[in-house]
Parts: structure tokens; C-alpha cells; sequence
């Protein structure tokens, strides 16, 4: 012990005595030691993993919400868009069976030979409802607003004639025109073609139009659609005066459509839209007399 203390191992401190600096304490002693330098250092490696750990928290939300939008957004503007400013190669994708438009072919419309020989009648559309009008003498047959006016101013300067002009039949649907086609052929035991000398099958008919319209003579009702209207005096009077209010006869003797003569029938060809829709069959008639 005397040893030791000469040695100075156990030899007490006074508080006079100076104390020894850091790097003189045993080494056992100072590895157990934190030096307050120290703390800041691990504080600042704590801080950093967190960081990193929000910082890859953010971007998986941004990932998944990205990803979300992608799948979600029906704007494919956007979404090309996005795909752009990503770096995704953009690559339209083939259209499917189901997003290719197939146009059908049209079917030929049969010519009017092919429809049982037909003899001649020609295609007409249907006027709407909407501009029909109904004329003096019988409020349930109908014309074109033009065609009524002029048939009324018509009716009344034959009246002032002395001539009292019926009106007996004027626009026809196509469900009328097919009644009066097949069921009367089937009722009289006709042929088509002999059928389609006195009436036109249905869409082949001037009444569809709203501008052709039936006459009789009030004091001949025996004439009415019968050859011989031509033979009353209201079939005189329309041929010297029907001209002046736009009315012409559709079917005369011998007419290039190959038509029956039907004095009673007439059509009005008195403004642009009607001589437009009649043009065709009044160029075989003027052909006609041209030849002739």
C-alpha cells in the first residue's frame, strides 16, 4: 500500500490539487463518458432518417395518386399528357372491332321494271302533315299551303263561271295509296301492270306529294274518275283556264309515262319547289312533243 501510495495511485486529492484534463481520465473511464459535442450529431442523424422516411412517404402517395388519376381520367388528353411528362412512350392503341364504323352497302333500289312493270310512275316523297292545307269544298282533302290557295282561287272563278269544280281526292299517305293499289287489284282479281294503268303503287303516286289533286264536276257526279269527265263542262273549263292558277293535267291521251288518260287527275306546277319535284316527268312530256 505504501508502495502504491509513493506511486501515487491512492494518494488523496486535495481540492487545491489541479484537476486533469480529458485526455489524461483512464480510458475505461471515458468510453462510458458522452461528451456533450456529441449529442447534437445523433440528434442530427435521427432528423435525416425521418426526412428520408417522409420523403418516400410522399412519393408513394404521389405514385398511387398518379396512378389512380390515370386509370380514372376519361380525358385522354390528360392522360397523354401526363404519360408526355412522365417519359411514357405514347402508342395509340389499335381500334377494335367494335370501335370501327362499318359503313352498310346500300341496297339497289329495284328499278321500276323489277317492280312487276309498273309502266312508268316514278318516285314521289311524302309531304308532312305540317304543310298541308285544307281546300274549299271538302275540309278532309288536303294540298300543299300553295297548291290550296291557288285550287281555291280556282274554284271560285270557275264559280263565277257557272262551273262548280268538287275536289275528290288530294294528298294520300302511303298507307292510302297501298290500299288503294293492292286491295282494289285483289278485290277486281288484276294483274299488276293492268292495275298500274289506273293507279300508281304506293311511293309512286303525284297525291304523295300534296300538289296533285282529283276534279269533278258537281253536275256530272256519274264522271267522277271516269274517261268521261272529259266531256263536262268543267273539264272544258279547266283546260282553257287551270293553266293560269298553276294546275296542269298529269296523265293526257298518249303521255310518254304510259299512263291511262285521266282527265280528272291534275297536278300544280305553280312555284319552284313543285316544278322542281314534278321536273322529271315534265321533261318526258316536253321530249314527247319535241319528237313529235
Amino acid at each position: 500500500m505504501k508502495i502504491l501510495n509513493k506511486l501515487g495511485l491512492f494518494k488523496k486529492k486535495s481540492p487545491d490539487d489541479p484537476k486533469l484534463p480529458v485526455d489524461d481520465i483512464p480510458e475505461a473511464v471515458r468510453d462510458e463518458y458522452e461528451s456533450p459535442k456529441q449529442q447534437p450529431i445523433k440528434s442530427q442523424k435521427k432528423w435525416q432518417i425521418w426526412k428520408f422516411l417522409g420523403i418516400g412517404a410522399i412519393a408513394l402517395i404521389i405514385t398511387i395518386g398518379l396512378h389512380f388519376q390515370l386509370h380514372q381520367t376519361p380525358d385522354k388528353a390528360f392522360v397523354s399528357q401526363i404519360k408526355q411528362n412522365l417519359g411514357i412512350k405514347l402508342v395509340e392503341p389499335s381500334p377494335t372491332p367494335t370501335e370501327v364504323e362499318v359503313t352498310p352497302s346500300p341496297s339497289p333500289t329495284p328499278s321500276i321494271q323489277q317492280q312487276e312493270n309498273i309502266l312508268g310512275h316514278l318516285p314521289y316523297k311524302e309531304a308532312t302533315w305540317q304543310e298541308l292545307t285544307p281546300v274549299f269544298g271538302n275540309q278532309n282533302i288536303r294540298l300543299r299551303s300553295n297548291a290550296a290557295e291557288k285550287f281555291n282561287a280556282m274554284t271560285e272563278a270557275a264559280w263565277a263561271a257557272n262551273i262548280n269544280l268538287v275536289p275528290l281526292s288530294g294528298f294520300r299517305t302511303l298507307a292510302d295509296q297501298e290500299y288503294l293499289f293492292f286491295e282494289i287489284k285483289a278485290k277486281r282479281g288484276q294483274v299488276t301492270y293492268k292495275r298500274a294503268e289506273v293507279s300508281a303503287p304506293p311511293g309512286y303516286s303525284e297525291h304523295h306529294t300534296g300538289y296533285a289533286i282529283d276534279i269533278g264536276d258537281a253536275r256530272s257526279p256519274e264522271s267522277y274518275l271516269e274517261v268521261s269527265f272529259e266531256n263536262t263542262k268543267a273539264f272544258q273549263w279547266l283546260q282553257e283556264n287551270a293553266g293560269n292558277y298553276g294546275f296542269e293535267l298529269s296523265f293526257p291521251r298518249n303521255n310518254p309515262q304510259g299512263i291511262s288518260y285521266e282527265p280528272w287527275h291534275w297536278r300544280f306546277v305553280g312555284d319552284g319547289h313543285s316544278s322542281e319535284i314534278f321536273e322529271q316527268a315534265r321533261s318526258l312530256k316536253e321530249e314527247q312533243q319535241t319528237n313529235n
